[in-house]
């Protein structure tokens, strides 16, 4: 077969159209590895993990591309056949919206019942190859050919060179900042994947119509992407559910978001495969959710003023808050303005309740405000985001409780023994709630047929203060270090021994809410507290204290989501190694 060559093509002459193919190439490489990740997220979070999944596969890609590109490149300098190779990958990229979610819920099913650990680590990896690998290495040919065809000799190769790069790395630079601020915010992911493949199709087909070859290849490339760009939209991520319940699903800036109208309830959900971020029932009363449980704080502060709530949601905590407690003062903090739209939308949240749209911690660092009661609720997908779990920030929560105030925390998954985020995260709050002058602040409760526990710990009352400040026998908190374990030979017992009895817990709600409802509950909630071991020096507990500077809550994470998979899991497993596939098909039906 005869090579063209690129003086072949008048397009080309110029070069110009070299460096529009090098600037549109290095666009879509960023957009996708952006929408890659947004296409992943509602099935394995954003976590850095899954990020890392992202880059790494994708850098892999992109340098098998530059080795083959420039091999290619020097045995066979044929622009059309890179031309070919970004038409290809640009139809890849339209179809991504199509074909890219039963990829991931296939490859998912297959490994559900096979693999024992590290699921969402395998699972994020396979999909991402199988998706994004293919028509990223082909662009990473790309750079290695525009620099053969653009290059007359050696004395300009370096600033053809330069030349080249700048055009990718500025095309780069708005693959990444448009995705992000302007199409996945005001039109989503799949439409974003669209956009950009849409554009970087554009270039093969001025090409093959300029030179009047591969007419063939181009309509039908066109006609492939205008059919994805139908159909896609018609089926969102969670497309296997109920139309007549799914009553929202979309994306913000941080969230893909889904709402769920049921005959009892509403729920918000960021993640189509684990866990419900946000419920609330249609019916007043208690929700029989970790809300309920949560609501032992008020009863456990000394006073129930006043509460803020980090990770507002939709909304539930503090519409129980009103409902019980009318006369407190609330202050909610959400940082996806998306997620408090919704929350007026379809949740019913008190319009009388300021929420700030703003990131918990960032928000308490900017506050001089104090609160009797903190509820902790901030999760980013399935996952607790590192900076709102370490001592750190733990300790700044305590500074903005009022005396005797209660921090109450959502744990949404059950994961104990060593090594477990659990053990980490009640370790790393009884310390600084204990500081080193106290023993006994924090308490768990586990929430019945659910996989969430709820964190009391209380920071120092009145009476505790003032006799910390003893001057016979004075202690200062600020005698623990930041991530230390630090105890006086004599520190003081916390109130909590007390407050979480169930005579206590029953009278205090029955006093401040007058509900016998509730209070029974509370009675019911008492029975389940279980105290948190006061951390220890020399004891090993050390190693588990997280800090801004060292706080793996994502990879402990992951383990406790193996740990559930393989709870619900087990039993397909089992079907699966005694009577094989079909045998697993027939009880999936």
């Amino acid at each position: 077969m005869r090579k063209t060559e690129a003086r072949e093509r008048p397009i080309l002459r110029s070069k110009v159209f070299l460096y529009i193919t090098e600037f549109f190439s290095g666009m879509a490489v960023m957009a996708a590895e952006l929408g890659a990740s947004r296409l992943l997220a509602p099935y394995f979070s954003s976590s850095q993990i899954v990020w890392t999944i992202i880059i790494g596969t994708i850098m892999i890609a992109l340098a098998l591309g530059a080795v083959f590109g420039g091999r290619w490149a020097d045995r066979n300098p044929d622009p059309d056949r890179l031309y070919r190779r970004i038409l290809i990958a640009a139809v890849w990229i339209s179809l991504i919206p199509l074909a890219g979610k039963y990829i991931i819920l296939l490859v998912s099913g297959l490994l559900i019942v096979t693999v024992s650990t590290n699921f969402l680590i395998i699972a994020a990896f396979i999909s991402c190859m199988l998706i994004f690998v293919p028509p990223l290495f082909l662009l990473g040919t790309v750079t290695p050919g525009l620099n053969k065809f653009a290059t007359d000799s050696l004395d300009d190769n370096a600033s053809v060179v330069g030349r080249l790069s700048a055009c990718n790395t500025v095309g780069s630079i708005l693959g990444t900042f448009l995705p992000t601020f302007v199409t996945i915010p005001a039109a989503g992911t799949f439409v974003t994947f669209l956009i950009f493949a849409g554009m970087l199709l554009v270039l093969p087909l001025v090409y093959f119509i300029s030179a009047r070859t591969r007419l063939v290849a181009s309509a039908v490339s066109v006609v492939v992407f205008v059919g994805s760009a139908i159909v896609s939209p018609l089926t969102g991520f969670a497309f296997w559910e109920n139309k007549a319940t799914l009553a929202y699903e979309g994306e913000s800036i941080y969230n893909y978001l889904q709402v769920k109208n049921l005959a009892d309830r509403t729920i918000l959900s960021t993640n189509v495969l684990f866990g419900v971020q946000s419920v609330t029932m249609k019916s007043d009363g208690l929700t029989g959710m970790y809300y309920d449980t949560a609501l032992a704080a008020p009863a456990l502060a000394d006073h129930a003023d006043s509460a803020l709530i980090l990770g507002m949601g939709t909304g539930t905590y503090a519409r129980q808050l009103k409902r019980y407690y009318p006369k407190m003062r609330i202050q909610g903090v959400e940082i996806d303005g998306g997620i408090t739209r919704l929350a007026g939308e379809y949740f019913d949240e008190p319009s009388d309740i300021p929420v700030s749209t703003y990131d918990g911690r960032a928000w308490l660092a900017a506050s001089r405000d104090k609160y009797d009661v903190i509820m902790v609720d901030a999760y980013q997908d399935i996952t607790i985001p590192f900076q709102m779990s370490s001592d750190e920030f733990f300790s700044m929560v305590r500074r903005h409780l009022n005396p005797g105030g209660v921090m109450v925390v959502n744990m949404n998954m059950i994961s104990d023994g060593q090594g477990s985020i659990n053990e980490a995260l009640q370790t790393t709050i009884a310390n600084v709630f204990n500081g080193a002058c106290r023993v006994g602040t924090t308490y768990t409760a586990d929430v019945p047929g659910t996989t969430n526990r709820e964190l009391f710990a209380k920071a120092p009352t009145g009476k505790e203060s003032k006799r910390l400040a003893d001057p016979v026998t004075p202690c200062d908190d600020s005698w623990r270090r930041t991530g230390g374990i630090d105890t006086v030979g004599e520190p003081v017992t916390s109130t909590m021994l007390r407050d979480t009895t169930a005579e206590s817990l029953v009278e205090t709600t029955l006093r401040r809410t007058g509900d016998q409802d509730l209070a029974a509950y509370m009675g019911e909630v008492a029975g389940r507290m279980k105290a948190v071991r006061d951390p220890s020096p020399g004891s090993g507990d050390q190693s588990l204290i997280l800090t801004d500077d060292h706080a793996p809550v994502e990879l402990l994470g992951m383990k406790a989501i193996d740990q559930l998979i393989a709870e619900q899991a087990g039993p397909y497993r089992t079907i699966l190694r005694e009577q094989g596939i079909r045998g697993l098909l027939k009880a999936v039906r």
